[in-house]
């Protein structure tokens, strides 16, 4: 076994410029940021897991708005480094880039070389304490801002509830290793200091799928709830849990795990009913939103598989016409690399780089992928056929788009008839308002302002395109206006320069059918625009729920809640009007309350977490109507109103 102590940490540089410039460390000093911090901590337990050493990981939100994560790992190295002379914890916990990733000596995989780590987390943080549980003993030393504030405290276990200094670290596993984290954010640094269960939930949720011999545990101390999260069947039960909205076509998981050398790769791959493609990316359990080469390699491997083994079954008609996209209609998989000193493309970690892992995952997903078709030739001719069937869909949504692509180039005279369009050409100040039916567009047009609000009533439910193949989806008049009047397209020919609109607004009524068509046109956005909601174009208008009246004071509120705080603020001879749709208010209401830059509220679409956002769109819009009336019974109780 390889030694793991303090000769091994190196150290390149100080931690100087974190607090001066934490974004560049941890993306941003909100929400995000702030999570990112606890993500970062977990990594390293993960990784000593992932080298052999412990099983278990507790996360814990503590009441004081600390967190704390414990491991059963071998515990930070405590001894003194032969050549700074100190303690190996201190240098982990106070230099940035120093730690034991930098060779493969204790870590061949990690989530990266950035060297950030909890370093960081440290700088970052108002209070730290690190405890060590090793030889017998606990070690603690005690930060703040990153500075030490003590030395390195060893006591034996029976004095850890005497000392006062580590009294409130709770230690969950008595193992006879591990480490224990616990800080408290700087309010200093960080805008938003509330830790979301939700958000750690899915982040070790995704973990345990990724790593099958680990157990996460996520206590919060707030409320007193915990949750385990084990799934022995790694891979497999992600690929279900991502499909959970459809029914299935292959009776069993496709999966398979080698080693190339440094490279390990793990997938699974399910085929279901969607016409949608899903293939979620990860490095070394680091999510890759935007893919990168272990994703193309994954995608030319199948392609191969599938269509060498289309061509030996002659008996078969029109394998001719399959590409690569028909051979992924439908598809759910999840692709997972481990490897060493992985290089990825921007700070956000978002796109693996490296070169030459195309070519060997490729090979791995071929030769496995091929051997199990051959294997077993009636699942191999069931996704043939499939593939047939998407590329005859593919052909005819092809015209429906070409249709749509010349109607967008057109002069906006050519331009659906109902949108009611502005004046001016600066799509940066551009605004579309997306409305249902003629009351509300009656309402809408005579609000805005002509010259740089546009309005598009909808006529009618816009279909359902989770559940639509893409010919239907693009043949659907709805839709095709939809996509004519927004001018950027769909899909891989999506162009942003085309943008006719700087703020697609989505406003519709505050009531449930205005919240399904909300859902429904986010799903045609998320499906075929993604781009859209990812560089900020999609919004949400939230038009008023009630206006109070008392003399010539007037407010508009939101919530129910809202008014009747504020009818107790005014006091005697209120008068409140419930407003049951836009088509109820007059233009003048419309604009104050919806229109008007200076005074309206708008929500912007993001995609916090793109595995769980695929999830959430397979069981709420899929076909399947169990996992959706579940999902609706476990969480309606923790929503009063519902945004996305």
């Amino acid at each position: 076994m390889d030694e793991y102590d303090a000769s091994q940490i190196q150290i390149l540089e100080g931690l100087k410029a974190v607090r001066k410039v934490p974004g560049m460390y941890i993306g941003n000093t909100n929400v995000e940021g702030l999570h990112h911090m606890v993500y970062e901590v977990v990594d390293n337990s993960v990784d000593e897991a992932g080298a052999g050493y412990g099983e278990s990981v507790f996360v814990t939100i503590g009441r004081d708005g600390s967190i704390t994560v414990e491991d059963n790992g071998r515990g930070i190295p405590v001894d003194i480094h032969p050549k700074y002379g100190k303690p190996g914890l201190e240098i982990v916990l106070t230099e940035l880039h120093s730690g034991a990733k930098f060779d493969k000596k204790v870590y061949k995989i990690t989530g990266g070389l950035h060297g950030v780590g909890v370093h960081v987390v440290n700088a970052l943080s108002s209070k730290l304490i690190a405890l060590v549980k090793k030889d017998e003993k606990i070690h603690y030393m005690i930060f703040e801002r990153g500075l030490p504030v003590s030395k390195l405290v060893s006591i034996d276990r029976i004095q850890q509830a005497d000392d006062q200094n580590i009294s409130g670290v709770k230690i969950i596993k008595d193992s006879g290793t591990g480490t224990v984290i616990k800080f408290w954010p700087d309010p200093e640094i960080f805008q938003v200091l509330e830790f979301s269960r939700e958000i750690l939930e899915k982040r070790l949720r995704e973990l345990a799928y990724l790593n099958s011999s680990i157990q996460f545990t996520l206590l919060d101390e707030r409320d007193g709830r915990e949750d385990t999260f084990h799934f022995s069947g790694g891979l497999t039960e992600f690929v279900s849990y991502l499909s959970e909205g459809y029914d299935t076509i292959l009776k069993e998981t496709i999966r398979d795990r080698q080693d190339k050398g440094d490279v390990s790769l793990e997938y699974a791959l399910q085929y279901t009913t969607s016409s949608n493609e899903v293939i979620e990316g990860f490095v070394n359990n680091i999510n890759t939103p935007e893919g990168g080469t272990h994703i193309g390699g994954f995608k030319a491997g199948l392609s191969k598989a599938v269509l060498d083994y289309a061509r030996k079954r002659t008996n078969i008609k029109g394998t001719e016409k399959i590409i690569g996209d028909d051979i992924r209609e439908g598809i759910v998989a999840v692709v997972h690399v481990k490897m060493f000193n992985p290089q990825f493309e921007g700070q956000t970690k978002a796109k693996l780089g490296n070169s030459e892992i195309k070519g060997i995952v490729q090979s791995i997903v071929e030769s496995s992928v091929k051997f199990y078709l051959e294997s077993y030739p009636n699942v191999g001719d069931a996704i043939v056929k499939r593939s047939i069937a998407a590329a005859e869909a593919r052909e005819a949504s092809r015209k429906a788009k070409e249709l749509i692509k010349r109607k967008s180039t057109l002069e906006s005279g050519d331009l659906p008839g109902k949108l009611a369009d502005c004046s001016s050409n600066d799509t940066s100040k551009n605004e579309i308002y997306i409305v249902e039916g003629d009351s509300a567009g009656g309402s809408t047009k005579q609000a805005r302002n002509r010259e740089f609000q546009a309005v598009l009533p909808l006529r009618g439910k816009i279909l359902n395109v989770e559940k639509a193949s893409d010919d239907k989806t693009f043949n659907n008049q709805v839709i095709r206006d939809l996509i004519t009047v927004i001018g950027v397209g769909t899909g891989e020919n999506l162009d942003m320069k085309r943008l006719r609109y700087g703020k697609i607004i989505i406003m519709t009524d505050a009531d449930v059918d205005g919240a399904h068509i909300r859902t429904l046109l986010l799903t045609f956005f998320y499906r075929h625009a993604k781009e859209l909601i990812m560089s900020g174009n999609i919004f949400f208008a939230e038009p008023p729920l009630f206006r109070v009246q008392k003399g010539e004071k007037v407010a508009y509120v939101y919530s129910e809640e809202e008014r009747d705080r504020v009818v107790q603020q005014m006091g005697k001879n209120v008068v409140t009007q419930r407003f049951k749709g836009l088509g109820e208010m007059n233009p003048e209401q419309l604009w104050e309350t919806a229109m008007n830059p200076e005074t309206r509220r708008l929500v912007v679409v993001n995609i916090e977490d793109a595995v769980e956002a695929d999830h959430l769109f397979s069981i709420l819009m899929g076909e399947k109507v169990e996992p959706r009336r579940r999902f609706i019974e476990e969480n309606a109780k923790y929503v009063k109103e519902i945004d996305v």
